[in-house]
């Protein structure tokens, strides 16, 4: 495979990577997209301030504003009072049953009434979708005037609680794809260009035709098979012909990678290529001592 198909290859696999991270980006964006959950909890903010409403109409005061609510979590909400209240806990109760309490979408809540000075609970009840589990207690005993702030606390939907279920068991396959697109469209060694290459990449040594893609020698139609180190040590050479090369750079081109760098490694590649070369006796790598060595060409 040539220099071109090898990149044509890796940018190939570059794009069909991408193209797979993108999908799985955009499923977790559908997933985690809570447009048809903002429109829910907007109407439930607007029943929560309706039952500080009713429940001070009930207390008899129609003067005093309900303040804001406070928005706790997704789940969570708070509804205070201007000024103090005293109300029975049933009107409570049956104020929350009739506004959100008949509404199948609804999930389990639970309604804590709480002292504004210590947060301390002065009553609380249970709200389940299955009658029998809800948890109601102290009905008819008036709780005084005092400042409160109701809290109320619905149980995560099955719909978001599945959303984020996909969504977290999403981010590690897509870490793990990632993972491995990069491992793939990492880049190699690539082989050092030569302006004294042929179209097709190869080199003319003498009388040798050197295909380094191919890692073969071919002399008159005999085809000489190189590994793929002895390719990438002749490669060097090849691409400096009659010009002295320092041992250091040839070790440190090879080797140094792998992290141990052996010098009688290098030794027995150069032997064995003097061995695959001989066939023409115009080409050779000498010794050039204390410097490193040279492949010689004789024109």
């Amino acid at each position: 495979m040539s220099e071109r198909q090898n990149l044509r290859f890796r940018n190939r696999k570059y794009l069909y990577g991408s193209l797979v991270l993108l999908l799985i980006s955009v499923i977790c964006v559908a997933f985690s997209n809570t447009g048809g959950d903002d429109f829910e909890m907007a109407r439930r903010e607007i029943l929560i301030r309706k039952i500080g409403h009713e429940l001070l109409l009930q207390s008899g005061d129609s003067v005093s504003r309900v303040l804001p609510v406070n928005k706790i979590s997704d789940n969570e909400y708070q509804v205070s009072f201007e000024h103090e209240l005293g109300f029975l806990p049933d009107s409570l109760v049956n104020t929350t049953l009739r506004l959100i309490g008949n509404d199948s979408k609804v999930p389990d809540y639970v309604v804590n009434v709480l002292n504004c000075g210590n947060a301390s609970v002065a009553y609380g009840y249970a709200i389940s979708n299955n009658k029998k589990n809800d948890i109601v207690t102290c009905k008819g005993r008036r709780l005084p005037a005092a400042c409160y702030t109701i809290n109320i606390k619905f149980k995560p939907s099955t719909i978001i609680t599945a959303k984020n279920a996909y969504l977290l068991g999403s981010l590690p396959i897509l870490a793990f794809v990632g993972f491995v697109f990069l491992r793939s469209v990492k880049p190699g060694k690539t082989l050092p260009e030569s302006t004294d290459t042929q179209d097709n990449g190869m080199f003319t040594l003498g009388s040798v035709l050197f295909d380094p893609n191919g890692r073969k020698l071919t002399l008159n139609e005999k085809t000489i098979d190189l590994t793929g180190t002895e390719t990438r040590v002749l490669l060097i050479f090849a691409s400096s012909p009659n010009e002295t090369v320092e041992r250091s750079r040839i070790q440190k081109e090879i080797w140094e990678d792998e992290g141990v760098i052996v010098g009688r490694s290098l030794d027995m590649f150069i032997s064995k290529l003097r061995k695959k070369l001989e066939f023409d006796p115009t080409v050779k790598i000498v010794v050039i001592r204390g410097k490193g060595y040279k492949l010689e060409i004789d024109s």
